[in-house]
This record gives C-alpha cells, structure tokens and sequence, in this order.
C-alpha cells in the first residue's frame, strides 16, 4: 500500500507544529467547541430527565460521528483540504503546549512562588491545588505530566496516524467527553458511563506504546530501564484506569520517584495506588528528569507511529 499525503506527510507537519508552536493562544480550538456543546447537551438531558446511561451514549455517538463526519469533509475540500487537514492534525496534539506549561509550573515550584504555581498546575489537573505544598505540586505534575504524554499526545498521534484527522477528532471528541463527564461521582457515573468505557477501549493500546517509549528514552539517558521495565507493568494494574498506570508507572520507576497516595478531588480525600518506590519524593532534579524522558519518548513514539501506521 502507497503512503498518501493524509496517511504521512498530514501527520508528520502537524507533529511538527505541535513541536514548534504548541497551542497558540487565544486562537479557536475545536476542543472548546465541542466542549460547549458537551455543556449544552448536559443541560438538555438534565433538564428534561432523561436517563443519563442512554443519554451518555447517545451523545456520544452523536458528537464522535458529528467530529468524523467534519473532519472528513474539510480535509476533503479541493486544493485547500490538505492545509486544513494540517491544522486539525496539528489543533489536536498537545506535545508542545504539555511541556509548555509543565515547564512554567516547575520554574514556579522552583523560584518558591508557590501560589502562582498552584493556579498554573489547576489549570492543568482536576484535582484541588489550593492548599498544596511544594512536594505535593511536584508529585501532580509528574502525575500529569506522564499520564498526559499517552492522553495529550500518543493516542491522538496513534488515531491520526492510523485513520487521518477524522480518527483524531473522533477520538479526541471521546476523551474530551471522558475529561468532563468520566467521573465516578453520583452526578457523572451514569451519564459519564459510555465517554469512560469507550476510551478505556480507545486508550489501551496508545497507553502501552506510551510506556515502551518511555522505557527506550529511558534507556537512551542511562536510566535504570531493566529494574523500570521489571517492576512497572506491576504497579500499572493497581490503577482503576486501565491505561493511565502505564505512563506513570513507567515514569515513576525511571525516576526513582513516587507517585500516587492522598489526593484531594471535589473537597474529598481520594487514597491512589502508590506507584514507583515508596519513600522517594519528588525534587527539581527529578522533575528535570521526567521532562526530558517525557520529551523524548514523545519523539520515539511520534517517529514510530508514523513508519508503521501508515502500512496498516
């Protein structure tokens, strides 16, 4: 099978905008589109009582095939088709903006100015920063930023590569549903049921290719990769998700740092898996670490996406 402009060279310039400009700011971004009518839709079911189980997988089957169907229609407009098929690659990967800011929150953490770090990491996790210390935003942003390698860009690298940009944003409409509605508390459990199961379908294999390239940058920087590869896949399965102890564990093994414990969600107290060694904390240095490891292995996987999934 020949490699088409959609099949490679889409997916190679929108890796390499994603690389050079991240997510520009205050530009429109399909996310947010689809996140408004998320918030729609919620209202109207919640409204008009409707059972939330069914409503869940209506909706989304509705706005997945909704983002396909676009998608493929504006990479398929003549002549201009192939520049917007580009920036919906490049619209849906979030390599660059990922480490943007990780980046920006450990210089905060670093330079000790501990509130600004706090709001700069809210903005990034779910999870109640006010009242964090500095081991506890370090600790989340290692957390966030390994488990977000697979979520931010793996997996839509995957699906692009795989189906072109009517796979990416069927599959980032499905994780931004599962981002706003997956959660396991009596006003989401239902209505969030279809968005989390199907991407723990969608997640498993980008989660396990997420953690392969983590090995082999790992292995690049002289890090303890043979303990790491031993003792990770152990650790991952303590996670309730399915795919997201991939990365972390990964991560957490390569660093010789902990992850998981006591986390704050919502105002209540939530006890994590601890993953990695236990009584290792997480420092500067180590954060350092991760972010190169978390850099490259997003290169790895990026390059071998996109040699093999095109042939597929």
């Amino acid at each position: 099978m020949g490699i088409s402009i959609t099949s490679f060279l889409v997916p190679a310039a929108s890796i390499v905008l994603d690389r050079l400009v991240g997510d520009p700011q205050n530009w429109p971004h399909p996310v947010r589109f689809i996140g408004k009518g998320l918030d729609l839709a919620e209202r109207t079911i919640r409204q008009h009582r409707l059972s939330p189980q069914a409503s869940g997988w209506c909706v989304l089957i509705l706005f997945s095939g909704i983002a396909w169907g676009a998608a493929h229609a504006l990479a398929g407009i003549p002549y201009l088709g192939p520049i917007l098929a580009v920036y919906l690659g490049f619209a849906g990967l979030a390599m660059g903006s990922l480490l943007r800011e990780c980046r920006n929150v450990a210089e905060l953490i670093d330079d000790n100015r501990l509130p600004e770090a706090r709001h700069a990491l809210s903005m990034l996790v779910s999870r109640d920063t006010e009242n964090m210390g500095e081991s506890e935003l370090r600790r989340s942003l290692a957390e966030t930023l390994s488990e977000n390698l697979n979520d931010g860009f793996v997996a839509p690298v995957f699906y692009l590569c795989l189906f072109g940009p009517a796979g990416l944003w069927a599959y980032k409409t499905v994780s931004t549903l599962d981002s706003m509605w997956g959660y396991l508390t009596p006003e989401y459990a239902e209505l969030g049921y279809a968005a989390a199961k199907t991407d723990d379908v969608l997640a498993f294999v980008p989660a396990r290719i997420a953690a392969g390239c983590l090995l082999v940058a790992g292995k690049m920087a002289g890090l303890d990769w043979r303990t790491a590869m031993q003792r990770f896949p152990a650790d991952a399965h303590k996670m309730e998700s399915p795919n997201a102890g991939w990365p972390m564990a990964a991560s957490a093994w390569l660093t010789g740092r902990r992850m998981g414990g006591n986390t704050i969600y919502f105002g209540k107290v939530k006890s994590k898996p601890i993953l990695g060694p236990e009584n290792r904390n997480w420092d500067a240095q180590a954060i350092r670490t991760l972010l190169k490891l978390v850099d490259r292995a997003g290169i790895i996987a990026a390059v071998t996406c996109l040699l093999l999934l095109p042939w597929l």
